[in-house]
């Protein structure tokens, strides 16, 4: 095979940019950590001395973190004052957590799954799953930060609405499963924005639901309930909608789990999949969402799924095709898209 030297060069340019940017992840954990971003948002214009000064911490590092920031257009920087900004465009993705755009809960999640490499090597020798309370706390935490802006930005406003006739339901007092609810955002929210009904939240790691129950009783919500069960096993019926948000593919038999919510429906109810932004086929997906989420899916979905019973392992990439049929295998034959943002589908599945 011949070497054609202009390919050669641009994928050594790729892969100097994305080393780059994967050497920042420590970093910029650190400034989640540390406070550093917080420190800066809304600041102006700021020495190292001060934003050491603002967070406690000692400068000498501090100037380095900046340095390493500005180099990555992370911060802006100004030669003449020497001072750093945090513009109110990077704030949105570092400083702001209910801000659509923050992202340092997507960087928790690869920090977890780069502290998971060992167990996710193993199970490349030997086949076996990695289960989720496997994984590295930090996942839980960044699992919930990570999916939260997606959901403050369009859950309320785009995607119950889309499921017809929901939202009189949920106005007037509807009964709501979340199957695979992790720490309750998708639950929380829902509960909040609508007082006359009631959100029962399931899911099989406990402390997941502990963490969700003690964020309930902070916010006062009486209408948020948490039980620890499996989405083969969760309790109850007449539910007018039953979610699943970014949770289905993770499990080892999603076609299960979907034939344990179709009789748990109301006579008229929905169930609602909220799943990874894909299409039909890898060649569909070679772009920079599917890069993203086809590496979460090797290292927590797929390994995830494949320590349960069944191991489907359907992959955060299954594309609708592929849904509609675990789905239809339930016996929910009706399924439509819908609504969609760049990251997420929103598909609705009824009898």
């Amino acid at each position: 095979m011949t070497v054609q030297p202009e390919k050669l060069e641009f994928l050594v340019g790729r892969m100097l940019g994305d080393m780059g940017a994967a050497s920042m992840l420590p970093l910029i954990r650190l400034g989640d950590e540390l406070g550093l971003y917080r420190a800066m948002a809304d600041a102006g214009p700021l020495t190292s001395d001060q934003v050491a000064a603002r967070t406690g911490t000692h400068e000498r590092y501090v100037r380095e973190w900046l340095a390493a920031h500005a180099a990555s257009g992370y911060v802006d920087y100004d030669a003449a004052s020497d001072r750093f900004t945090l513009t109110p465009e990077q704030a949105m993705i570092f400083a702001n957590p209910d801000s659509p755009f923050f992202m340092l809960g997507g960087y928790q999640c690869v920090h977890a799954n780069m502290l998971n490499v060992a167990k996710i090597e193993r199970a490349f020798r030997t086949g076996e799953g990695v289960d989720y309370s496997e994984h590295h706390a930090c996942l839980f935490t960044g699992m919930e930060r990570f999916f939260r802006p997606g959901y403050n930005a369009h859950l309320l406003t785009d995607w119950l609405p889309a499921i017809d006739g929901l939202m009189p339901k949920l106005a007037q007092g509807a009964k709501v499963a979340d199957i695979g609810c992790g720490h309750g955002a998708s639950t929380l929210m829902m509960a909040e924005a609508f007082p006359n009904s009631q959100f029962h939240g399931f899911d099989y790691h406990a402390p997941s639901i502990e963490a969700a129950r003690r964020k309930a009783a902070e916010l006062g919500l009486d209408n948020a309930h948490f039980t620890v069960a499996t989405a083969k096993d969760f309790p109850g019926g007449g539910y007018d909608l039953i979610g699943y948000f970014d949770a289905l593919h993770d499990m080892g038999d999603p076609v299960g789990a979907a034939a344990h919510a179709a009789p748990a429906l109301a006579e008229d109810g929905a169930l609602m999949l909220i799943e990874p932004m894909a299409g039909d086929s890898l060649q569909d997906n070679l772009n920079p969402v599917g890069q993203l989420f086809y590496a979460a899916s090797t290292m927590v979905c797929t390994p995830v799924s494949l320590s349960q019973e069944v191991g489907l392992g359907l992959g955060a990439q299954a594309g609708q095709k592929r849904l509609s049929e675990v789905l239809g295998a339930a016996g929910l034959t009706r399924v439509r898209r819908a609504a969609e943002t760049a990251f997420n589908m929103v598909l609705e599945a009824k009898r």
